[in-house]
């Protein structure tokens, strides 16, 4: 059975239609503030009545796009397209312009998704959470189960960030506030026998997800990496298939500081996917677009604020239509 949280299911749960409600595009919308008022403006002195939308008003337009995160090799692709469009005289006015930037950035999001892993019947699905210290990965962890939960599934947690302290403690809030259960073992134990007994646990209890916390780094002279590496050949052994997604945890306020640190996990790791964490407003959103593209990696989710509930599904219609409205 086909049962990813990503992929294409069969039928949708009422938690996932009333996601595509108005009320996503408002959340949306207001966590990109900040990048949607900046770009709108000056859109709007580029193109202003009477004004020829030429060489300088693109320049300026590009050096704004690069102003919203959206890196330089993007925010040149995008130009690029523009510039082919107004040389076959397409592009007039700001509404013109707008709309053409809101397809080739929707273009950007939606290119690179990587097929999703089928889950055998009876397995747990597994999801393994990645990415530095500091980012709001067991939060998201938590803040994961959560919108399981709400779509009526079962769900377990597994603690294997065993070497920051309070890191075992912090994901059993989380799981008390999910009313969910969590599988550890001491502090400074081994991640991936932690892991070992999630697998075996999730699998005998008839779990629909496992979700599993990672160290962001470790505390002696080990390879981060080659720990991941580690647990990842230890969720196959058990449960074929397995992890069948792993989330990179990435701030957004890092801006293009965090996209060096999150190639290298895309690189090591087997990263499927990006959970992108605190675009509240503050964040400048285009670093969304710089992500896809750069990266070659669709966002899964994208976290808009503090509560349990500001995980949202990203969906890339919703982000595109309120950056620019």
């Amino acid at each position: 059975m086909f049962k990813s949280l990503f992929g294409i299911k069969e039928e949708k749960s009422a938690a996932e239609s009333v996601e595509k409600q108005p009320g996503l595009l408002e959340r949306m919308k207001q966590a990109v503030t900040r990048t949607r008022v900046d770009l709108n403006a000056r859109i709007e002195q580029i193109a202003a009545i009477g004004r020829e939308i030429d060489e300088e008003t693109l320049e300026e337009l590009e050096a704004s796009l690069i102003g919203a995160d959206l890196g330089v090799g993007t925010a040149h692709e995008l130009l690029e397209a523009v510039r082919l469009k107004v040389d076959d005289n397409q592009v007039s006015n700001s509404a013109e312009l707008t709309r053409l930037l809101k397809n080739e950035i929707r273009t950007m999001l939606t290119r690179h998704t990587p097929p999703a892993k089928t889950v055998a019947e009876g397995e747990p699905e597994v999801i393994m959470l990645v990415g530095v210290n500091g980012t709001g990965k067991t939060t998201s962890v938590g803040k994961l189960a959560y919108a399981l939960k709400s779509q009526g599934k079962n769900v377990l947690l597994c603690a294997a960030d065993t070497f920051r302290a309070a890191a075992i403690e912090q994901l059993e809030i989380w799981a008390q506030r999910n009313d969910v259960e969590v599988i550890k073992t001491k502090q400074g134990g081994d991640p991936s026998a932690a892991l070992f007994d999630a697998l075996h646990a999730a699998r005998a209890r008839k779990t629909d997800y496992l979700i599993v916390d990672t160290a962001g780094r470790l505390h002696n002279k080990s390879n981060l990496m080659q720990e991941l590496d580690k647990m990842r050949r230890t969720a196959a052994k058990v449960i074929p298939g397995a992890p069948h997604e792993t989330l990179l945890v990435m701030d957004a306020t890092t801006g293009q500081n965090g996209l060096q640190q999150a190639r290298q996990f895309t690189e090591a790791a087997g990263v499927t996917g990006i959970i992108l964490t605190k675009l509240d407003g503050t964040a400048k959103g285009g670093i969304v677009v710089a992500i896809a593209r750069e990266l070659g990696l669709p966002v899964r989710y994208v976290g808009v604020g503090e509560q349990i509930g500001d995980l949202l599904q990203f969906d890339p219609d919703a982000f595109v239509d309120g950056l620019f409205e």
